[in-house]
Parts: C-alpha cells; sequence; structure tokens
C-alpha cells in the first residue's frame, strides 16, 4: 500500500533519518495565484483514456549533439536545449534547424551543462526559462524570446533560482509550469546523499517557485520545497485528472515512477523502490535500472509515457485516480537507444528525443533525433 507523509513537521524529517518514524501532519494544499500565469507542461485534454504508441512516423530533427529538452512552441516547431554546448536551437513549422543563442555560463562536464528548458508566453515577450550547470553549482535563469518564430534570439539572461548543488552525477534539472501557473524544478542529490533528507537544503527536491524564484503560494513549508527524499528526478507531467508524476533515477536496483504530492517524502536515501516503510512513500511504478534510467515523462490522457536511457525504451504506465492500473508496457525497445525526453502534443501525438550522443550511448546514423510518435487507443 503506497503510504504518504504529506507535510511533516521538521523535526519529524530529522528523526526520519534515523528511525525512519511516520509522525506527520497535513500539508496545505497549492493556493494558485490570481495572477498566475495561465500555462501548462506537457500534456493533453483527451481524459479517461489510456494510449499507446503505434510507431514513429518520421524525424522531425537530426544530427543534434547530447540534446536534452524539447518545448513545442503553439506556432508549430520547437526549442531544443544541448546539454555540452549550452545551444539552443529552434525547429522551425518548415521543418528546418536553426541556432537560437548559447545560454550564458554553462559549464558543461559529466551530466551537467544545459538542461530543462521552459516557455512562459503570458507577458508582452515570451521569456525562456533554462536549468543550466554553471561553475559552482546549478541554477535556473531566464532569457528574453526576442525576434518571430524562425528568427528567435535569446536576450540577456536574469538569475531565477542559484545555490542548487552540481556534481559530475544526479542533477537533476527538469523544468514545467505546472496546471496552477507556477514553475517546477527537479534536482538530483548531486551525491551529497543526506541532502534529500534536509528540508533546508535545495538538492533532491522537487521545488515549486513564482516566475521570479520566489517560494510558489502553498508550498507545504513556506519555502520552495514541494517534495523531498529524491535521488535524481529528471521527468514531471501531470495527467488529465490534475495528478502529478515524477521519474526518478534509483541507485543499482530500482527505477521509480511516483505520484507527487505536496509536503511528501519519497525515500531517498533510507530506501530505494517499493519498501512499504511507514512516513515514506512507495513509488507507483518501479523498473530494474537496467531497463529504464527514466529521463522526461509526458502524460496523455491517463497514461504517462517514460523516456528510458540505459533502457534504451518508452515506458508506458495506465493510471486512474493517482494509482497505476495493470502492468507498465515498453515500446521501441532497442530500436532508437537511449532516449531523453518525451513530449506530448495538441493534435494526440508524442515527439521523443533520442540521447544516444551524450558519451554513454552508441551513435547511430543522423543522430540524435526528434521523432514522431504516432499514439492509438490502448485496447
Amino acid at each position: 500500500m503506497r503510504r504518504r507523509a504529506q507535510g511533516a513537521a521538521i523535526g519529524c524529517l530529522v528523526l526520519l533519518l534515523v528511525a525512519a518514524s511516520g509522525c506527520s501532519v497535513a500539508a496545505p494544499r497549492p493556493v494558485p495565484s490570481a495572477d498566475a500565469p495561465t500555462v501548462g507542461p506537457s500534456r493533453s485534454s483527451a481524459a479517461d483514456t489510456w494510449w499507446r504508441a503505434a510507431g514513429v512516423t518520421g524525424a522531425l530533427a537530426s544530427g543534434l549533439a547530447a540534446p536534452w529538452s524539447v518545448v513545442p512552441l503553439a506556432g508549430g516547431g520547437a526549442l531544443l536545449s544541448q546539454r555540452d554546448d549550452g545551444a539552443v536551437l529552434e525547429l522551425t513549422a518548415a521543418g528546418s534547424v536553426r541556432p537560437v543563442g548559447t545560454v550564458p555560463g554553462v559549464v558543461s562536464g559529466g551530466e551537467s551543462g544545459l538542461h530543462g528548458l521552459a516557455l512562459l508566453t503570458t507577458g508582452d515577450t515570451p521569456m525562456l526559462y533554462a536549468y543550466l550547470g554553471a561553475v559552482d553549482d546549478n541554477r535556473v535563469v531566464r532569457m528574453p524570446l526576442q525576434g518571430d518564430p524562425g528568427s528567435f534570439e535569446l536576450g540577456e539572461p536574469d538569475v531565477v533560482l542559484d545555490g542548487i548543488p552540481r556534481a559530475n552525477t544526479h542533477d537533476g534539472g527538469r523544468l514545467a509550469f505546472g496546471p496552477d501557473g507556477y514553475l517546477y524544478v527537479t534536482t538530483g542529490d548531486a551525491q551529497q546523499r543526506d541532502a534529500a533528507q534536509d528540508p533546508d537544503a535545495l538538492g533532491g527536491k522537487i521545488l515549486r517557485i513564482t516566475a521570479d524564484g520566489d517560494p510558489a503560494p502553498g508550498n507545504p513549508w513556506g519555502t520552495r520545497v514541494w517534495s523531498m527524499g529524491h535521488r535524481n528526478v529528471q521527468g514531471i507531467a501531470w495527467t488529465a485528472d490534475g495528478t502529478m508524476w515524477a521519474s526518478e533515477f534509483g541507485q543499482n536496483t530500482w527505477d521509480e515512477i511516483n505520484r507527487i504530492e505536496p509536503g511528501t517524502n519519497y525515500g531517498w536515501p533510507v530506501v530505494e523502490g517499493i519498501a512499504g516503510r511507514e512516513g515514506l512513500a512507495d513509488p507507483v511504478a518501479q523498473w530494474a535500472t537496467s531497463e529504464a534510467s527514466p529521463s522526461g515523462i509526458a502524460a496523455v490522457g491517463d497514461t504517462v509515457f517514460v523516456a528510458g536511457l540505459r533502457g534504451e525504451r518508452l515506458w508506458q504506465l495506465d493510471t486512474r485516480a493517482g494509482v497505476a492500473v495493470g502492468e507498465s508496457t515498453a515500446a521501441f525497445t532497442g530500436e532508437y537507444g537511449r532516449l531523453r525526453d518525451v513530449v506530448a502534443l495538441p493534435d494526440g501525438s508524442l515527439w521523443l528525443l533520442t540521447s544516444n550522443t551524450d558519451g554513454r550511448g552508441s551513435p547511430r546514423p543522423d543522430d540524435d533525433r526528434l521523432l514522431r510518435v504516432e499514439l492509438v487507443p490502448a485496447p
């Protein structure tokens, strides 16, 4: 049975490391601001429906270098980040790929570099948010997206949030504006395992902030922290019923998909995978690390799609009311190599981003690529 510790008091969280006790108090629910932007993450309005990948119908872009994140644009096309060179690329509606600019301050190394992107379009000028590895930390910056489609350029960056721990591995890095309009930021423990259980640390967390980087209203501890006890979250998405999901890298045994609720402790490094430990939330689904290494995720209706790196497959998990329905299934196992990101499109398709040029894969002709995946209703 999945157990949740919502809004645990700080003293209880400290004790949790020692004795995994189950003390908890009710966490406040999120309260969207009346001025919160009405933008959303990768999701579809196809509620109460389950879906399956029917096949790849073509490559939208190719020859990418260690791509990490893709953000579809309303008029067609997309923005893509490249981890190692810090470049942001535009896939135009006509199908060409052009440079938008290089994010200043990116210092790549190991798994760190330019990671997630999120676009805010409610103001006069669209603002592109980026998660990046700098000299001493990971941080979130925002830049004006200047110009018109087909000729976008990046304006000067403004630091929204800094001080997120950085390391050679476990850097997190996914960004998404939630249905409530606030920015969600995933961080890794940056090899500081105990940071995940420290409510005052930014590492090993999912953060929820305003567009300016302040703690969002309704956060369970009044800080930027939304949930804790994470090892390395690289994917977040919301199903049609509003449930938030996150993918998480395990250590040696289990990778996870978690239902995310405010004030909840997901157990790392006390436990890994399903443990049934009082006061710690069990994952909704888990896979052997050889079969997943989950990065980006997307939701269409009530199906969660998970891009697997080491597992080289697209996992498909049906849900209802925040719980898994049946066993997860896999598509494209070994066909396209490592998969870094997946996003849902309004037309009911998926875009799937490969990651074979990241130093851990075996590049194939034209790698890396952005692929279009056709979906069909689940049988």
